[in-house]
C-alpha cells in the first residue's frame, strides 16, 4: 500500500473499497489500475534452476526455507499459498515456509541468503536489484488474480493534483509503464514475462 501525494494504491483491491464505503475517500475515483503476478524466485548461484524444475525446484533437499508474504494481510501471499495448493505441493512445503510483512521483506529475505526461494512479485523479480537471478513464473491460473487499485482520499491536500495523476496511470503511456513492470490489466490476458 502507497500514497502519492493524495492518492491511496494498494496491491488489494480491498483496502481502497474499504476506504470508499468508510466515506474516507471521494467517490468515483476507484480504479482497479493492473493485476499483479507472481514467480518462484531463487539467486543466480541457487543449486537448482527454477526456470526449467518450476515448482519441483521448491522439493529440492537443498531449499530449506521458502518466503512469501504473509497471507494473513498479503495479498501476493494468499495467491502464494492457493498456487501451491493448486499444484499440489503446499503440504510437502509448509513446513519451510517463512513469512514477510509484505512482498517487499519477501523479497529481501531471498536476496539475503536468509531464504533459498520466494514467492515474489513478479514488478521485483525484474527490477534492477533482482534481474540477475532465477526465475520462475507461476502460471495466472493457479491462484485468484491479485486485483490492485488506487483511490483518491478525502482528506487530499491537492485533489486536483491526485486527480490528474490518477489519470497518467490509466493513460496509455501509464499502462505501458505499468506493464513494463510485469503488470497485466483487469479482463486482458496474460502476456509474455517482460525482458529487463
Amino acid at each position: 500500500m502507497a500514497r502519492h501525494s493524495t492518492c491511496f494504491f494498494s496491491a488489494d483491491i480491498d483496502y481502497p473499497r474499504k476506504l470508499e464505503t468508510a466515506g474516507l475517500a471521494e467517490s468515483g475515483t476507484l480504479y482497479p489500475y493492473a493485476v499483479g503476478r507472481i514467480v518462484i524466485w531463487m539467486p543466480a548461484d541457487a543449486k537448482v534452476d527454477v526456470t526449467t524444475q518450476g515448482w519441483n525446484a521448491l522439493l529440492d533437499a537443498s531449499v530449506q526455507k521458502i518466503a512469501i508474504a504473509n497471507p494473513e494481510h498479503a495479498p501476493y501471499g494468499r495467491a502464494a499459498v492457493a498456487a501451491m495448493r493448486k499444484a499440489g505441493i503446499y503440504d510437502q512445503v509448509k513446513a519451510k515456509l517463512v513469512f514477510g510483512e509484505n512482498i517487499s521483506q519477501t523479497a529481501q529475505f531471498v536476496q539475503s541468503g536468509s531464504a533459498q526461494a520466494g514467492i515474489v512479485a513478479l514488478s521485483l523479480a525484474i527490477s534492477p536489484a533482482m534481474k540477475d537471478g532465477k526465475q520462475w513464473e507461476i502460471p495466472a491460473q493457479q491462484h485468484d488474480p491479485i486485483e490492485q487499485a488506487a483511490i483518491v482520499l478525502k482528506n487530499a491536500k491537492n485533489k486536483e493534483a491526485a486527480v490528474k495523476f490518477l489519470e497518467y496511470v490509466k493513460s496509455e503511456s501509464g499502462r505501458k509503464t505499468l506493464e513494463r513492470y510485469g503488470f497485466t490489466f483487469p479482463g486482458v490476458a496474460t502476456p509474455p514475462t517482460p525482458k529487463s
